[in-house]
């Protein structure tokens, strides 16, 4: 058995505490970093190495994006993709001595207005989702498991008011529309929803509320999916939530599943 955990850390250099701390506390088997901002060889490995994290695979720039896998068992570099072509360090994968090929995705955010017309950015995250689903249409995953922040709330309870986000970037009808081809192209299992069927589910919650926790205005942006042959052997889901309450905290928190594997 072993356990994956996703965290958008948003600045691993500037976090590198949190990063310890819940590698002290949770102790995942492996952990999958996003939006490092960090070159790969600027990444503060000597406190993670010290807690038993010898292995890494990632991938890095300046200031920006970035992925990066932390493990206690060993794992080879498996590859990573230049989705939409965008020339952002967003995606990287690993394969551990089991077989399992892990891939750790960071979907761009998409700006502020969902129109693809009037915001590239937008249309680039729609790009990027969308060749996820053709990667996948195309080498259909196989005892793999995908994590990361994929800066798209499904569900209806992913977010804290369905109504009120259908015109926010993140929970938008085309953005879900394209995440759940994606999803479906590969036959990805939501192994969070898997555990947690029903109920209000978060994972991020804006710097901009005052008091994030009384406003409680959350969505489920980070993701933990699963190949069909392995899904059934994932259990043991949970967000993390109290961790967006420690100091100088990412505006995400980390997700866990556990695997019988």
């Amino acid at each position: 058995m072993f356990t994956i955990a996703t965290w958008n850390i948003n600045s691993v250099r500037l976090r590198e505490g949190l990063v310890a701390r819940l590698l002290q506390d949770e102790g995942p088997d492996v952990l999958c970093l996003q939006e490092c901002k960090s070159p790969v060889d600027k990444i503060p490995l000597t406190k993670f190495r010290d807690l038993g994290y010898h292995h890494i695979v990632a991938r890095g720039q300046k200031g920006y994006n970035g992925v990066a896998i932390l493990s206690r068992l060993p794992l080879e570099d498996a590859g990573d993709r230049d989705y939409a072509r965008l020339g952002h360090a967003r995606h990287v994968s690993a394969r551990l001595e089991n077989g399992v090929v892990i891939h750790n995705m960071y979907v761009p955010a998409g700006g502020d207005v969902p129109d693809r017309t009037v915001n590239e950015k937008f249309g680039q995250k729609l790009d990027f989702v969308s060749e996820m689903r053709d990667v996948f249409h195309a080498d259909k995953p196989q005892k793999s498991i995908l994590v990361g922040d994929l800066n798209i709330a499904p569900r209806e309870d992913d977010v804290w008011s369905h109504k009120q986000l259908l015109k926010i970037v993140s929970h938008t009808p085309i953005e879900v529309e394209h995440l759940l081809a994606a999803q479906d192209a590969g036959g990805w299992v939501d192994v969070t929803r898997q555990d947690i069927p029903s109920g209000l589910l978060y994972s991020w919650w804006s710097y901009r509320a005052k008091d994030w926790d009384a406003a409680d205005k959350g969505r489920r942006l980070d993701h933990i999916w699963a190949s069909p042959d392995i899904a059934n052997a994932a259990h043991n889901s949970r967000i993390l939530r109290p961790c967006r309450g420690w100091e100088g905290p990412s505006d995400h928190v980390p997700v866990l599943a556990s695997f019988d594997l």
